[in-house]
């Protein structure tokens, strides 16, 4: 832990050197994940060259290894200098429903650097649950829980969001979602095309909103250059949700990243082993929504 923390304290200038150098090992040397990388790549994007497909997995890997060395450096920033390297378009959308006394569920994905992005919102007066999948090293999960809480975040461990949300019911917040991972149980998943594949979605995001009659933002992510971020902010659903059928809300989610993933293909989770289970392979699948 005493090694994290001398490492963020840092200059990003000279963090950004050790993050090259990584990029090179973890491309050249270590070849972290290539296979899967490559799969992901290649099944995804059918109309690309193996010239462009190489291309955007190179500039994956050096975004991958820019994602660890800003990660480390976040809990050092200052205010001034985390508003300075991400910057929130649109955030009135937000600021409405809390100012109004609502919470919101906030559904972004692994793009650019999510690590980065609940401070902003905290920052401007907006208090964030951000909901994370737990790690299975405890070390690395006790690290990450310091390093998310950062600027007042609140990490929230996904099984432990529906005691959050009885403990935080009068606090009006953003409640932040990414959904774009592998479920834990996928034959009790919302399965949909994406990418040009059947996949598996967490069904928890369009169950809460239509429970608790929540509003839903998509918060779009793109890396500007290095170490800088905007954060557009997109309303897909707000209730009342009588008349929207069900799967309406992840279907619209879905849209939204792979418009964004098309738009900055390197800078997803390309690493995720996100098409390991197939539909197929259950015997009955189907989430309720309702």
């Amino acid at each position: 832990m005493i090694f994290f923390r001398l490492l963020s304290r840092l200059p990003l200038k000279v963090l950004y050197g050790i993050s090259d150098v990584l990029q090179f090992l973890l491309f050249w040397i270590i070849r972290y994940r290539r296979r899967v990388i490559l799969e992901n790549l290649r099944l995804s994007f059918p109309e690309k060259s193996p010239a462009e497909i190489r291309l955007i997995m190179k500039e994956f890997y050096r975004n991958l290894a820019d994602l660890f060395v800003e990660t480390i450096k976040l809990p050092t920033f200052s205010p001034a200098e985390l508003e300075q390297h991400v910057r929130i378009i649109n955030i009135e959308l937000v600021q409405a429903k809390i100012q109004a006394g609502k919470t919101a569920i906030a559904m972004t994905s692994h793009q650019g650097n999510w690590e980065w992005f609940p401070g902003p919102f905290v920052l401007k007066g907006i208090p964030v649950d951000s909901v994370y999948k737990p790690l299975t090293n405890p070390f690395f999960n006790n690290l990450m829980h310091q390093i998310r809480s950062s600027f007042g975040a609140i990490p929230t461990d996904m099984h432990l969001l529906p005691r959050q949300m009885v403990a935080r019911k009068n606090t009006p917040r953003l409640i932040g979602l990414m959904s774009d991972q592998v479920p834990d149980v996928p034959e009790q998943a919302y399965w949909t095309d994406f990418l040009h594949r059947d996949t598996p979605f967490y069904p928890g995001a369009e169950r809460l909103a239509r429970s608790r009659n929540l509003a839903v933002f998509y918060m779009e992510p793109v890396r500007v250059r290095r170490g800088y971020y905007e954060i557009s902010i997109q309303l897909i659903a707000e209730p009342p949700y009588t008349d929207l059928p069900a799967g309406t809300i992840l279907e619209r989610y879905r849209d939204c990243i792979e418009a964004t993933i098309r738009k900055n293909p390197s800078s997803w989770l390309w690493s995720h082993k996100r098409w390991k289970h197939w539909r197929g392979k259950y015997a009955k699948v189907g989430a309720k929504l309702e």
